[in-house]
Parts: structure tokens; C-alpha cells; sequence
């Protein structure tokens, strides 16, 4: 084994290594820290969620909420972490220290935080002594839970915060003193007290409750169960299992390595069994569960934070986010159809399960999902209290009606929220971390400085803009969780994408808001590049630990599989249509071609549909299917016209013979058998 395949399945594996799994091998007294700290972590953002205090007459400041959830989480990463970053065992003493300090230590800010935001002015020792020790465990818990790339990164702002007045003058920033900067940090509501920390914990929490629970009640089994039953006895059964089950189970866990840790183990030996080489099963595995954290309702933390950034709701995001989902995954369906065709794959050969028995035993559990949409779109509830009141559905409806035996139990809501605490913890890290990025940036006006550098660097090129940032995307993204890439994106780039746009075109201006979400939109599905993309790809790693197949060249072959994900964030920044603003008629032309365009170019991409293609066929089709998938006013230098009508046409000439022609030559062949 090579140092490098070595260091990407110890990356995967860290990846995949939950802190919820962390507990299981723990000494008795640590493992009831943990659940204790993790049950209260959850059960505090819940009152917070439901308003309680203000029930009993109480007001607190948020940052006292904050507060609280951070020193539980730190508490429960150095009780379930060691220092490499791998599970505890025996009685980690070093390590409970550290976490108690932490609890303490943010306990002390909880309660003492209105007297201490007054002595934040004098820099008293008190708060001095406070600051550090927050960021310094904070970062050693990021480290703990994230690894050394996120840490890296946010080290290098650390170091620029020091140097900022000594930076060339296109990216100079004020000069901070270590003291004030550390303070700054470590109280103010736009450092680690910021959106980042206040969404995760009031927001994306109450999601991640939700999908334990339908979890626990049988929602994974189910979803399993329904894409079997309606695909199972289809050509690439197993790999179609794959992509419809691992969008269902990402619309309720949003991470793509643990979609890979639940869905996979069922799906990958299912693909290689009807003859999908391991490297492929790990790859489509790894495109699929990716996508769940672009999937509506639920989507992944990053879209939570997106909403705050670009402060729309949430229900909007989600709404907006549907059909470049749809797109994403019509592009892996179609791909993985057209392999098992071409390379005449096995079906399965298990009996299935039956749709309507499965739907019969099982439709109580679309209720909950059914109630989130209809609380925030109808009823226009926030994102928090239609997930709350989801997940009080799952338990009522539960109790009369399980699935294959899962029933909920009063027990059951306790360890939901112990659960729910420790899965939180990592996350809770990567966001204490955004929150000291965006603390840096605003003290030291980095953030406006690199703005007007990109639009300048660019030559005020929206294209080369767009370019520049998805390749800074994939380059951050490399190791580092989705949100935390997002939140880089968010500060850096997408001011400078946002004023490129109002500049292209000009109308946009009229409407800021569908500029803010083409922008955001657009980084946000580059950050999620990284799960696929070597050299650190930990969805195609985590995956490869299951297939069996080779770290890299599972994250090749997922790059080749999901190559959509390259095109859909151009297509849709250049096009709102596709974002579902604009002109009804314009919003479904421009999606049945961007659908039409993206079978064409995957079709090109195998290079088969009924029969085999030569190379002139596949180019020529690629080249249609590109100009049917972009918007007109990209392609308008190469052709006069409408191109995407053009492109569809163009195609069909080529893709209706060939398909009429393969048909029968197979049926004939079949015959003569």
C-alpha cells in the first residue's frame, strides 16, 4: 500500500468515523458524559427553538444559548476523540480535563455573559484568559474532529490577521493587536457567536433530530424498500437502487459520507454482484450520496447557512435548489442506465419487494415529509419549527404504526436527543471555526479587499470570474467539510460574483435577490465538488473502503460519473431560469432542454444508446447536448438563433435512428436466440 492511498483511507475513515460511533468502545464514565452532555445539547436548542424562555418569563441573550452548545460540544469531542483524531478507549484523563475546562469555561461565559459583554471594552484579564482558552480548544476540537486541512486554512487567516498591514496593497488590512483580535473572536456576534453557530444550532439541529428519528422509526428501511420495489426489476436495477435511495436517504441526512456509510453497505455489493467493476459501484455510490445535500426539502447544513447569507427564507433556497437537484440526478440516472446497456450487466436477480405492500406498511412515514413542505411553504412556518413539528409527527404516528418492527418508545425521544447531540458536535466545530474566518475578515476588511482583487484579477470578466471561483472551490474543498467550503465561497467570492453578474447583465440589478442566489447557489455546489474530486474526495474514499477498490481511481471514476456537477452551477448562474425565476413558459423550455441536453451529452460521454457509437456520433452529440443544457445567450457568438431548439434537434437527428436502429438489431438477435 502506498503513503498515498494509506493517507486517503485514514482520511476516509475519518470522515466516516462519526462522533455518534465514537462512544461505543469508551470507558463507562466518559461514555456517560457524552450522552449526557450531547442529551442536553439538543434538548437546550429545542426549548430555544420552541421559545420556552420567554414561556416562563425568561430573556436570554442568543450568544448565551451559543455559548452553552459550544461548551457542551467541546466537552463531548475531547471525551470521544483522542488527539489523533480517532475514537477514545479506557479513561482518557488529559483529554476530560480539557473537556471540563472547555464546559466550564463557556458555562461561566452562559451566565456571566451580560456582565462580561460590558468588561469585553477593558479587555480585562477575566476576558483575556477566556478568549484564549476558547479559540485554543476550539481549534484543537476542530482538529480532533475535522482533521488538519479546515485547521490549516483557518490558521493561514489567523497569520494574516497578525500581518494584515504588511500585506500588498491590493489585499491590506487593518492592524490587530493579538489580544483585541483574540477578544474580538471570542465574544463579538459576528465572530464564533456568529450566523454560523446561530444556524446550526437553532436550525440545522432540529433537522438533524428529524432524520434520526424517521431513522429509528424505520424511514431508511423504507426508502430502501420503495426504490427497489419500483426499480429493482430494471436494467441497472442495482445502480438505480443506488441513485433513487441515496437522494431519498440525503433529502433527511444532508452529509454525503455518512449517505455513503448508510446506503452504501447495501448498494455497492448489490452493483458489483450484477457486474458493476468495484471502482464504478464506489464511484456511482459516491456521486449519489453527494447529491443528497443538494436534495429539497431538507438539503445540508450549507443551505441553512445560505439562506442566512443571502437572507431569504429558507422554504425559497429549497424551492430554488429543486430542479438543478433534479437535473443532477437525471444525469447520473441516464448514466448508469446507459453502462448497464452498453456493457449488457446482469438485472437482479433477488425477488422484490412489491410497491404496494411496501407503500401499505409504510405511507405513514411520507406524513412527516409531507408536513414539513406544507409548514413552510403554505402555512410559511420557519425552517426550525416545521422540522419540530415533523418530528412530533414521526413520534405520534409512530407509536400506532411501525415499519418491519421499528416502533418508537418513550425511551426512543431520549436517545434521539443524546443522538442528535453527538453528531452534532463535529459540525458544531467546523461552524465555531467559519465563525472565527468570519470574525478575521470583517476586523481586518479582508473580505471587501479580496472582492475588488477577483473583479480586478478578472478584468471584469464574469466568465473568467466564474472560473477563478470554481477553481479556488475546488481547492478549498479539498479535505474540508461542505459547510465550512461554503462559508469560505460566501465571504470571499460571492460579493465578487454578486457584481460581476449586476454588471453582465444589467436587469439583474432590478432584482438583487435572484443575483445573491445565482451567486451563492453556484458556490455552493463547488464546495461540494470536494467530496468527489482527488487528490481528497471523502465521499469516493469512504466508498472505496467498501467497494474495495482503489482510493484514486474511485475518485476518478466519480468525477467521470458526476461530470454534470461541473457543468449545473454555469448553467444555472448564467440562467435563473433554471433557479425557477423568470417567466413561466422560459422556466419550462429552458428546463425540458437543460434535460433533454444532459441526456445527449451523457449518452456521448458512454458513447452508447441501443448501440454502439463512433467517435464522430459521440462528439457531435456532446457538442448538442451542450448547446440544448446552456442558455442561449452563452452560445450566441457560435450560432445565430435559438441554440438550445438547435442543439435538441441537432441531437434527436442523431439519437432517434440510432435508438429505433439498436432496438431492433437487439430484438433480431434476440429472436435468433
Amino acid at each position: 500500500m502506498t503513503d498515498e492511498t494509506r493517507g486517503a483511507e485514514a482520511l476516509a475513515d475519518l470522515g466516516s468515523e462519526t462522533i455518534a460511533e465514537g462512544a461505543g468502545r469508551l470507558h463507562p464514565w466518559p461514555a456517560a458524559v457524552i450522552h449526557l452532555c450531547s442529551g442536553i445539547l439538543t434538548a437546550a436548542c429545542l426549548a430555544w427553538a420552541l421559545s420556552v424562555p420567554q414561556y416562563l418569563g425568561y430573556a436570554f441573550y442568543t450568544e448565551q444559548l451559543l455559548a452553552l452548545v459550544l461548551g457542551l460540544a467541546l466537552c463531548v469531542c475531547y471525551h470521544a476523540l483522542n488527539v489523533h483524531g480517532k475514537r477514545q478507549s479506557g479513561l482518557p484523563l488529559i483529554d476530560m480535563a480539557l473537556g471540563y475546562i472547555g464546559l466550564v469555561t463557556c458555562l461561566w461565559v452562559s451566565w456571566q455573559y451580560p456582565r462580561l459583554l460590558l468588561d469585553v471594552a477593558f479587555r480585562t484579564n477575566e476576558v483575556l484568559i477566556i478568549s484564549a482558552i476558547v479559540i485554543l480548544l476550539c481549534l484543537e476540537g476542530l482538529r480532533r474532529a475535522t482533521g488538519w486541512a479546515l485547521l490549516t486554512v483557518v490558521l493561514c487567516f489567523f497569520a494574516y490577521a497578525m500581518v494584515a498591514h504588511l500585506a500588498p496593497v491590493e489585499l491590506r488590512g487593518r492592524p490587530v493587536e493579538p489580544g483585541p483580535l483574540a477578544v474580538y473572536l471570542a465574544f463579538d456576534p459576528s465572530a464564533v457567536f456568529g450566523s454560523p453557530l446561530v444556524v446550526g444550532a437553532t436550525i440545522v439541529l432540529m433537522f438533524l433530530w428529524m432524520g434520526d428519528a424517521l431513522v429509528r422509526s424505520g424511514g431508511g428501511e423504507f426508502f430502501k424498500d420503495i426504490s427497489m420495489a419500483f426499480l429493482g426489476d430494471k436494467r441497472a436495477g442495482a445502480a438505480k437502487i443506488c441513485v433513487v435511495g441515496s437522494a431519498l436517504f440525503g433529502m433527511i441526512s444532508g452529509s454525503a459520507v455518512s449517505n455513503v456509510a448508510s446506503v452504501g453497505v447495501f448498494t455497492i455489493p448489490l452493483m458489483k454482484r450484477t457486474g458493476y467493476p468495484a471502482k464504478v459501484a464506489g464511484a456511482i455510490e459516491a456521486v449519489g450520496s453527494t447529491g443528497g445535500q443538494l436534495m429539497p426539502p431538507v438539503m445540508g447544513a450549507a443551505a441553512f447557512l445560505m439562506a442566512e447569507f443571502i437572507e431569504m427564507p429558507y422554504a425559497e433556497v429549497a424551492l430554488s435548489a429543486a430542479v438543478p437537484a433534479v437535473l443532477y440526478y437525471l444525469a447520473l440516472y441516464f448514466q448508469v442506465d446507459l453502462i448497464a446497456g452498453k456493457e449488457r450487466m446482469d438485472r437482479l436477480r433477488e425477488a422484490m419487494p412489491k410497491a404496494g405492500a411496501v407503500l401499505k406498511e409504510g405511507w405513514h412515514l411520507i406524513i412527516p415529509f409531507v408536513l414539513l413542505v406544507y409548514a413552510m411553504f403554505a402555512w410559511e412556518q420557519s425552517p426550525e419549527v416545521a422540522a419540530i413539528a415533523a418530528t412530533a409527527t414521526i413520534f405520534v404516528v409512530n407509536i400506532f404504526r411501525g415499519y418491519k418492527g421499528n416502533r418508537l418508545r418513550l425511551t426512543d425521544f431520549f436517545k434521539t436527543l443524546s443522538s442528535t447531540g453527538r453528531t452534532t458536535t463535529d459540525l458544531i466545530m467546523t461552524l465555531a471555526a467559519a465563525g472565527f474566518i468570519i470574525g478575521i475578515l470583517n476586523i481586518t476588511g479582508l473580505g471587501f479587499a479580496l472582492t475588488l482583487w477577483l473583479v480586478k484579477m478578472s478584468g471584469s470578466s464574469l466568465y473568467l470570474l466564474l472560473f477563478i471561483a470554481f477553481a479556488v472551490s475546488l481547492v478549498l474543498g479539498m479535505g474540508m467539510p461542505t459547510t465550512a467550503v461554503y462559508v469560505l465561497l460566501a465571504a470571499l467570492v460571492a460579493p465578487s460574483i454578486v457584481q460581476a453578474l449586476t454588471h453582465a447583465f444589467p436587469a439583474a440589478a432590478q432584482n438583487p435577490a435572484v443575483t445573491k442566489m445565482s451567486a451563492h447557489m453556484f458556490i455552493l455546489y463547488g464546495g461540494m465538488l470536494s467530496m468527489i474530486t482527488p487528490p481528497v474526495a471523502l465521499a469516493a474514499y469512504a466508498a472505496a473502503n467498501i467497494s474495495g477498490a482503489g482510493p484514486m481511481e474511485t475518485g476518478w471514476w466519480a468525477c467521470r460519473i458526476g461530470w454534470a456537477k461541473f457543468v449545473l452551477p454555469f448553467m444555472f448562474v448564467l440562467s435563473p431560469t433554471l433557479l425557477l425565476y423568470g417567466n413561466q413558459y422560459w422556466i419550462a423550455y429552458d428546463c425540458i432542454t437543460a434535460a433533454i441536453g444532459i441526456y445527449m451529452v451523457t449518452a456521448g460521454l458512454v458513447g452508447w444508446c441501443e448501440r454502439d457509437m463512433s467517435v464522430v456520433e459521440r462528439v457531435i452529440l456532446c457538442i448538442a447536448g451542450i448547446m440544448a443544457v446552456f442558455p442561449a445567450s452563452i452560445l450566441t457568438f457560435f450560432v445565430e438563433g435559438d441554440v438550445s431548439a438547435i442543439g435538441v434537434v441537432v441531437g434527436l437527428l442523431i439519437l432517434v435512428p440510432m435508438y429505433i436502429g439498436g432496438r431492433r438489431a437487439r430484438l433480431a438477435e434476440a429472436a435468433a436466440e
